[in-house]
């Protein structure tokens, strides 16, 4: 009779258990290769092509970029000229002195048809009173005072053959410019002492047209202003 120890039967069963955890990892092995591989056969077999959808998932997020931004930029509008006077006037700024006073360029001209200008300078105190009474003899009756009449003609004495020009002061302005072109001219400053409209010009724009309007009356620090200015329909 043969003796079987505790001994011999671990050893033994040793061989058992090496098989059987092979065999299990094996058919691990073998449904992990299945579940890969069947979903793929299906769609071998079907012969429907696969399309792929562009429609936005739950976690898709559509966003639309959005348009550039203008580039816009502001530039200094130029002004010159604008102290135009007509021939018959002598160089006298008859708008500006007639709107001051509250009459007509041709009540004014006629006032001042009857005064003997001096020829050899500044007239002489009794030259200067003389032609005063005159004027204020033909423009009294159209509401124009002494004190008045002093006041204009101080503000727009000059004397031209030394260069000088009667008080102004320019007009400012801002163009606008977004991509490249010009959109918008923005007044600043209406200036003063305009006689006719003065020159307006944009660096860079050379052919642009601009529009300019000037307005007058008893104000002498508004008399002669721009007061409006923008693009010609032209342009």
């Amino acid at each position: 009779m043969r003796t079987v120890t505790a001994a011999a039967i671990v050893q033994n069963d040793t061989p058992n258990r090496s098989v059987i955890f092979r065999i299990k990892q094996s058919m691990k092995y073998q449904r992990i290769l299945l579940t890969t591989l069947l979903p793929l056969i299906g769609i071998a077999c079907s012969g429907e092509p696969q399309v792929k959808s562009d429609a936005p998932t739950e976690s898709t997020t559509l966003t639309q970029a959005a348009p550039p931004a203008a580039e816009e930029s502001k530039v200094e509008v130029t002004f010159s000229g604008g102290h135009e006077t007509d021939p018959q006037d002598r160089g006298r700024p008859v708008l500006l002195i007639a709107s001051a006073l509250g009459v007509s360029l041709q009540v004014f001209r006629d006032a001042f048809s009857s005064v003997t200008p001096s020829r050899s300078g500044p007239p002489s105190h009794d030259e200067a009173r003389a032609n005063k009474r005159i004027l204020l003899n033909a423009l009294g009756k159209y509401g124009v005072t002494n004190d008045q009449l002093d006041e204009v003609s101080n503000f727009y004495r000059y004397r031209p053959q030394d260069g000088e020009l009667w008080k102004h002061s320019p007009a400012q302005a801002e163009a606008i410019i977004t991509d490249g072109k010009v959109t918008e001219i923005i007044l600043t400053d209406p200036g003063y002492g305009y006689s006719s409209p003065p020159k307006v010009t944009l660096p860079g724009f050379p052919k642009l047209a601009i529009d300019i309007s000037l307005k007058f009356g008893a104000d002498l620090k508004k008399n002669g202003g721009v007061t409006s200015i923008g693009l010609s329909a032209t342009n």
